[in-house]
Parts: structure tokens; C-alpha cells; sequence
């Protein structure tokens, strides 16, 4: 897949753009706070996700405007595509001329990876950062497994809150005999399509981060099951195990709500000793991974999506990002134009103030 053309209007700092990309790497490079993320982020929306960083949608229009307007043209395997996003309080979708029930119809039409400043957190911060990732990235390419994931976290909500108010131990004990069946369908359901991801996913990144490292470090991952004793048990077995201790605890402290990815450099915690430039560069492979995951499932490689990558990587990381990755439209925000002379082709963008100049 590939974008051909992209226009904006009244987003956020940008009153008007139109860029037309190349079907390689795309640089787009300014100081700081000219409006480069902005057009990632625009870009980004197209997904069916939500804004990778604003919870509102009606902070991405610009200052005084009504409304502000996204149009984007693509080209897929099967055909030429067009897709528009309005935006006053809430966001509303057309693709190729028909308006969708929901931006969220998106997903699976217009698949991208992105990599922001913020996924760094994948690496440094708690497991909720990983869990976040994984269960984004599963939905990309599945997206019923979004409504599994939306009625395992209701059923978990019903169950904590029965924990956390009914004193009565003997009434919460009958709540949780009635209610641990399907919330142990549904938390399985989620452990074996996270456990499928990880798996599927890890020959890329290996491969990827190898090549990021020029082959001096290794990375591997694993999941991390809360509250499984021998690696095979079920989410309901486990339930059972944990039961004294949740209605001691009033809250449920075993499920896929509570589990880890552990990510190794080295066979060395890469949260606990990684450099900066190790932890960005595993960031880097995921995120690159992912896209090479959603080509084998939708069969269309994804745009990728790297926003202010190159800072804290050497100039050997940043070669790779600049010029070895093979077969995607990349773009690329820095800050720096120098570390653009490393990129043997594609296509460079000066953004000053909202303007492309």
C-alpha cells in the first residue's frame, strides 16, 4: 500500500497542505513545534485508532475553526482508494465515497505502524505500556478481537466491583462461581491470540534488530502469565487458585489484565539495562515488526509511521532506518536535516510554521 497524495485543512497548527510522497522513505524535517508530528498524527487517523496523542478529538482542530477536514488518496493491490475524515467534536469517516458508521470502520482498510516519542514506554515503563501495544497491534489485523477485548474488561470491571463493596464473604464467593466461566472464555481468548501475536511476530524482529545493531545484540521476548505455577494452566484454574487472595484483596490479581511481555537484549532485561539507544532500537523492531506481520495477514504492507526517530541511535541505526528498509512508504520526522545525507534516495520535506517551504 501506498499513499499518493494527502491534504489538510484547518489541523491543528496547519491551515492548509498538500503533500504528495514518494513511494519510499519520506523525511519531513523543521525545528521543533512547525507542525511535523502533526502530519503523521493526520495521517495516523486514517488507522480507524484514535489520535496517538490527544484523548479529544476536538483538540485537533485548529485554533478558532469549526471543523477541519483530512483527505488522503491511496493505492492498494486491488485498486485506487480515497478516504476523508471531518472533525468538529467527533470525527466522522467516508472511504471512497461512502460515509461509515464509524471511524473505527477503518481499521483493517488503511493499516499503518507507528512509532512516537511515547512508545517508548513499551520499554521503560509497566506492563500496562505492553499490554497496550500487543492488544493494539492484534487489532490492526483482527478486529473482532477488539469486542472480546471490550467485554473481557466489562465482565472485569462487574467482578471488581462486587470485590471492592460486598463484605459478605460467602455472597462474593456464589458472585464469583457465576461469573468465572465467561470471564475465563474471554481471558483465554485473549492469552492465546496475544501468545499467537508474540509468536508470529518474533522471526521479524530478531531480524530486524540484528540488522539495527549491525548484528552485535540479540533480541528476545516472552510472555509472561500472572499467576501461572507450571506455564500450562488455564485462566480459569488459575481463577480458582487466586480466589482467597482476590476477595481478600477486593480485586482481581490474575488475568490478562495483570500479565507482562519480558523483552531481553543480550538475554539481559532490556528495561532494567538497555542504553537509550538499545531501548528505542528494540521500540524500533517491534514497531517494524508489526508491519511486517500485518502484510502476512491483510496481504497489504502498512505505512509506516516514525516520529522523531533518529535521536539517541548511532549513525549506523540510523542508516538502516534510512536507507534498508525494503518494500514500505516510510515517514520520518527529525528535527536534524544533517542526518538526511545519509539517505541514498527518496524524498525530503522542510515544514516551517505549518507550511511545507
Amino acid at each position: 500500500m501506498k499513499i499518493n497524495r494527502i491534504e489538510l485543512k484547518n489541523y491543528r497548527n496547519i491551515e492548509s497542505l498538500e503533500l504528495v510522497p514518494c513511494e519510499g522513505v519520506n523525511v519531513i524535517y523543521g525545528e521543533n513545534a512547525q507542525g511535523k508530528t502533526n502530519i503523521l498524527e493526520s495521517i495516523f487517523l486514517f488507522t480507524g485508532l484514535k489520535s496517538f496523542r490527544s484523548s479529544k478529538d476536538s483538540e485537533l482542530v485548529a485554533f478558532g475553526k469549526d471543523h477541519t477536514k483530512l483527505n488522503i488518496s491511496f493505492s492498494t493491490k486491488t485498486r485506487e482508494q480515497s478516504a476523508e475524515i471531518k472533525i468538529t467534536d467527533r470525527r466522522r469517516a467516508v472511504l471512497n465515497g461512502v460515509s461509515l458508521p464509524s471511524p473505527t470502520a477503518l481499521m483493517s482498510k488503511f493499516p499503518a505502524a507507528l512509532f512516537s516519542p511515547g512508545f517508548m514506554s513499551l520499554i521503560q515503563n509497566g506492563p500496562s505500556e505492553r499490554r497496550k501495544f500487543i492488544d493494539s497491534a492484534i487489532c490492526q489485523i483482527t478486529p473482532k478481537y477488539a469486542v472480546v477485548l471490550t467485554e473481557y474488561n466489562k465482565l472485569l470491571k462487574q467482578r471488581n466491583s462486587v470485590l471492592k463493596d460486598n463484605d459478605n464473604y460467602r455472597e462474593t464467593k456464589l458472585f464469583l462461581e457465576c461469573i468465572n466461566e465467561a470471564f475465563s472464555i474471554l481471558g483465554e481468548e485473549i492469552y492465546i491470540e496475544r501468545k499467537k501475536y508474540l509468536d508470529s511476530i518474533l522471526p521479524y524482529v530478531t531480524d530486524i534488530y540484528a540488522g539495527l545493531s549491525s548484528g552485535k545484540e540479540e533480541i528476545s521476548f516472552s510472555y509472561i502469565r500472572k499467576g501461572d505455577r507450571t506455564g500450562d494452566m488455564n485462566l480459569s484454574d488459575i481463577l480458582k487458585n487466586h480466589e482467597t487472595a482476590d476477595i481478600s484483596s477486593k480485586m482481581t490479581l490474575t488475568g490478562p489484565h495483570r500479565d507482562d511481555i519480558d523483552i531481553n537484549i543480550n538475554s539481559v532485561s532490556a528495561r532494567s539495562f538497555g542504553s537509550q539507544g538499545q531501548k528505542r532500537s528494540a521500540a524500533i523492531a517491534l514497531k517494524l515488526g508489526e508491519a511486517e506481520l500485518i502484510n502476512n495477514f491483510i496481504g497489504e504492507r502498512p505505512v509506516i509511521l516514525l516520529d522523531d526517530v533518529m535521536s539517541e541511535l548511532d549513525a549506523s541505526r540510523q542508516d538502516y532506518i534510512l536507507n534498508h528498509i525494503k518494500d514500505m512508504q516510510v515517514f520520518i520526522t527529525c528535527c536534524e536535516p544533517g542526518s538526511i545525507l545519509r539517505m541514498s534516495g527518496g524524498k525530503t520535506f522542510n515544514i516551517n510554521n505549518g507550511r511545507l517551504i
